[in-house]
């Protein structure tokens, strides 16, 4: 696609050692039309030099490629002066961990359609703020919201068309699916010793492992039955895993956690009585 000067969409470039995988991702962000794909790399060697002599706004990276990885292109983009948001586009669902830990935007498993890919691009763009005033871009509010805040844009429901309240509430989860070795499993929510935040996902740990899943931390908050308990901003734990209960060194509380690593979950200063309470303690 031609660049032209006057054209003020945010600025993508496609890395994947795939010509094909790199033609459909050309493809369907031309379809999207809310970014303009200025350059394409075969591996990252190719990228990291096309970084370094362009500001791009977003990247689509592939992690598995010949020589340096897509991993180590998102580490390096980090230290640009004007870092690009990363989405990761991989058929390998195992390294979700080390991209959001990488502060990814988004994490593509293959095969995607263009409906995923577009949320992904709308959450790249809408935390760089790269969308402001461009073309196709979120403005002043999320994609499809009207005055009216309605965002499938359709006229509010009369009194008697609307759903009952109980209707909308989220479905509560008893098991949570999460991504391992390439398959869906689902873990049961009483194996769950605690989860944290992680930019709009959530990590869970477990005994012995850490999943990122999908659901944000106020999600999982509303969804988890059982003796699930807000500790801080930042963590939801399971009651009954809570090992002890220790003074950190600012003076406040913590969980010991009854996972392998005895793993200390943060406990705010206006949530410390209320557990107290919850625990008998």
């Amino acid at each position: 696609m031609p660049v032209r000067d006057d054209d003020t969409r945010p600025r993508a470039l496609i890395v994947d050692d795939e010509a094909p995988a790199r033609a459909e991702l050309r493809y369907l962000l031309e379809e999207l039309g809310d970014v303009q794909v200025v350059g394409e790399a075969a591996n990252g060697g190719e990228a990291l030099q096309l970084l370094e002599a362009v500001p791009y706004d977003l990247v689509l990276l592939d992690i598995r490629m010949p020589g340096t990885s897509g991993l180590d292109v998102a580490a390096a983009a980090r230290r640009l002066p004007r870092p690009p948001r990363i989405v990761f586009t991989t058929a390998h669902p195992d390294h979700a961990v080390e991209a959001f830990d990488l502060e990814a935007a988004d994490y593509l498993v293959k095969p995607f359609d263009g409906a995923r890919l577009a949320r992904a691009v709308e959450r790249a763009l809408t935390q760089s703020g790269t969308d402001d005033g461009a073309g196709g871009g979120t403005g002043g509010g999320a994609r499809g919201e009207t005055a009216g805040g309605n965002r499938t844009g359709q006229p509010p429901a009369p009194d008697g068309d609307r759903p009952d309240p109980e209707d909308l509430l989220p479905r509560p989860l008893a098991k949570v699916p999460v991504q391992k070795d390439g398959r869906t499993v689902l873990v049961d929510q009483r194996a769950i010793v605690y989860a944290s935040a992680a930019r709009g996902y959530s990590y869970l740990k477990l005994a012995d492992e850490r999943f990122l899943v999908t659901f944000s931390l106020n999600e999982l908050e509303r969804r988890l039955r059982g003796h699930f308990f807000r500790t801080h901003r930042s963590y939801l734990v399971n009651l009954d895993h809570v090992r002890e209960l220790v003074p950190d060194f600012k003076g406040a509380l913590a969980c010991v956690m009854n996972d392998r690593q005895r793993s200390r979950v943060e406990v705010s200063r206006r949530q410390a009585a209320e557990l107290r309470r919850r625990l008998g303690a």
